[in-house]
Parts: C-alpha cells; structure tokens; sequence
C-alpha cells in the first residue's frame, strides 16, 4: 500500500481553520475524462513537514502516464502532481527551515508523494527551497521535476565538466529545454534534437548546435559526445550510444530496458545509466542559484486553473508541447 501527503497525521503545528480543499481526483485508470474535481480532506503536516497553500503546479508526462497507466502508483483512487510553487501555510513538529508565510518551490517525493494538483499539500520540509523572488509562482511551478531530472542526469550522475560535448534530446521539451540550460551553465558544447519548427527556440536556451531529428541523422550529426541525455527511449536510446566517444555515458530516464541498453554500451566501451529523479533539497538549492544568476528559466507554454486539468493532460499528450504545462491554484 503506497503512502500519499493527501493523508492527515495529528502530530502537527498550527493547525488550519478548515478542513477541506479542491482537488484534482480519479478513480479509474484512463484518458483525461477520468479526473475530476473533488472537495477532498486537506492534509495536516506531519513530523518533519510543511503544508504548503499551493498557488501552482507544474503538469508533466509522467502525470499522464500514472492517469492512463497506474505505473508506480496502481489503481486509483490518487492525486496527482509533484511539482509545487507556493506559500507555507503551517509546518509539523521539528521544522526548522520555514515558517507560515514562506514563498517556497519543490518537488514532493517521487513517486509515492504525489498530491501537488490540489490546493494544499503537505510533504516534507526538506523537499522544498524559497522560491527565487525573480521567478513567479507560475514559473517556480514549472521548474521542480524537470530541472531536478536534468540536474541529477547530468551533473550528479554523469559529472558533466566544463568543455564537454552533451547531446541533448527532445531539446524543446520540458526536461529537455532546462538540460540545455544547465549544460551551458557547466560549460559544456551542447548539441539539441528538435524539430525545425523548434530550432530558434533551442538555440535561444544557448544550444551551441540543433539538429532536425525529422530530415537528420542524429547518429552522423553528432559525433564524439560525451553525455547524453535521453528522455526518449526506443530505438533511439539505443543508437545514440553510437554517437558517445569511447567512456561516454548516456543518462537515460526512462528506466524500462535500460539493461539491454547497457549490455550494448559495454561492447562500444561506454556507459549507460538509467534515472528516476529523487526530490533532493541540495539539487532545488543548486537550481534555484542558477535562476537567481540569470542561467535558468523556465519556458511556461500554456497554464490551466486547477479545474481544468484534464485540458492539460490533453494538451500534454499531443507530444507537441514547447517546454512546460501549468495549473494555476491561486492568483
């Protein structure tokens, strides 16, 4: 039995006044129809927690997934969300770190945390930074799950340095258009798939090259690289070990059949790796630094209010979608 915030635990502080809140249910694994608004029992922070007035909510592929799929979730009934921008609205026994009032972002713990897609959630304290005063909750609300995807790929697994060659994937996506980003920012030469339509885009995140993955081969156009980051899977995870230089690694997150993806990168004397983010208070910190120097933003292509979350799923799984999807909670 999985655990989700959207549970209430006595052991807290500053209790809130009421006891309800609007949030984005299902009870059936299906396309986008099945959520729905309720009128569920807000959570009360635990040991170690905050609950956090959520004002945004980032909206991403494995939403979708976890809606039509289940995957590490199971069967319904569940919220779902893990991206959060939002004000401390009261903090549980042994915080520290914030006080009611607090501007913070974060991801809550992947995956068993989900909750974000509602009006309060409570996780724990350490998942969550203040949110830089140059972003807005709409923007803060984008960031968390992809650029900690994108951090932990390339920098805490891969150890990207200053010089090295990156190959970027759907680099106008969500994980993709913040990896470019970091990339620059550690110094890297980074090269981008995307469609033409998209090439503007991708190089105005600073990607050094773009290739058109519909009228090029990416396998020829890309040569000696030293990372790539895959958020695609299939056949064309597989071919890119053909593009890294000998000791290369590719960071892929997708995890399903990463273990014939590695037997193959052993036999071309490189590596592949598979990663399932984490939330991680050191790399939101790293994150929120590199918005605050003016390395990083987040690319908002759409919001929704809550209410119309399954609009954003819909729009999600076009597959067309330039950087982020949004809800919006509270002004």
């Amino acid at each position: 039995m999985t655990t989700n915030p959207m549970s209430t635990n006595p052991t807290s502080t500053n209790p809130t006044s009421t006891n309800t809140m609007r949030a984005i249910t299902q009870t059936a694994l299906g396309t986008p129809d099945v959520l729905h608004e309720a009128e569920v029992e807000r959570p009360v922070p635990g040991v170690g927690q905050v609950l956090v007035a959520v004002h945004a909510a980032g909206v991403n592929p494995t939403d979708w997934k976890h809606r039509g799929r289940g995957y590490f979730l199971g069967q319904p009934p569940f919220t779902l969300g893990w991206d959060v921008s939002g004000t401390v609205e009261a903090v549980g026994v042994g915080v520290s770190l914030f006080a009611p009032g607090d501007e913070v972002f974060g991801m809550l713990p992947y995956p068993y945390g989900a909750g974000a897609h509602a009006e309060y959630v409570a996780g724990p304290a350490r998942a969550f930074v203040p949110k830089p005063a140059v972003l807005s909750h709409v923007e803060a609300g984008a960031l968390p799950l992809v650029a900690l995807t994108a951090w932990q790929a390339l920098v805490d697994t891969a150890g990207l340095r200053p010089g090295q060659r990156v190959l970027v994937h759907a680099a106008a996506g969500g994980v993709g258009h913040v990896a470019v980003q970091i990339a620059k920012a550690r110094g890297a030469y980074v090269i981008g798939t995307a469609s033409a339509a998209k090439h503007d885009f991708v190089r105005g995140l600073g990607a050094d090259e773009v290739i058109d993955y519909r009228t090029a081969d990416f396998v020829t156009e890309a040569r000696d690289i030293d990372v790539v980051l895959d958020p695609l899977g299939g056949d064309d995870r597989l071919r890119s070990l053909e593009t890294l230089r000998p000791g290369g690694v590719l960071v892929s997150i997708l995890p399903q059949g990463i273990d014939e993806v590695a037997e193959r990168a052993a036999e071309l004397g490189v590596t592949a790796k598979a990663l399932l983010v984490e939330h991680d208070r050191a790399g939101m910190a790293a994150i929120a630094a590199l918005v605050e120097a003016g390395r990083l933003r987040p690319h908002v292509s759409a919001t929704y209010p809550l209410a119309e979350a399954a609009k954003a799923h819909a729009e999600g799984e076009t597959g067309r979608v330039t950087g982020k999807l949004v809800l919006t909670v509270r002004p």
